[in-house]
């Protein structure tokens, strides 16, 4: 499933433009690499998102489209933090 559906299916981001838009300018990151919109996620990767105020680290447990809809646990929060005024996330 691409990165940005998968944002918006998972709830992160609210809007699937948004979301594209998010991971084209580079505030989000899988397995550590900066990637397009249209990139793979699978079960077991890792993203990063970078939000205004917040950097948040997810593993992705199931990446299929129909355990999305149906409600099955989708990803683990690794690490959510703050970040200070200034702050780059990376």
């Amino acid at each position: 499933m691409r990165v940005d559906r998968f944002l918006k299916l998972s709830r992160l981001v609210k809007r699937r433009t948004v979301a594209c838009e998010m991971v084209s300018v580079g505030a989000v990151r899988l397995n550590g690499r900066t990637v397009k919109p249209s990139a793979g996620v699978m079960a077991g990767d890792r993203l990063e998102i970078a939000f205004p105020r917040r950097l948040l680290a997810i593993d992705v447990l199931t990446a299929d489209e129909g355990a999305l809809k149906r409600g099955a646990p989708i990803f683990t929060i690794t690490a959510d933090r703050r970040l200070e005024d200034g702050e780059k996330p990376w």
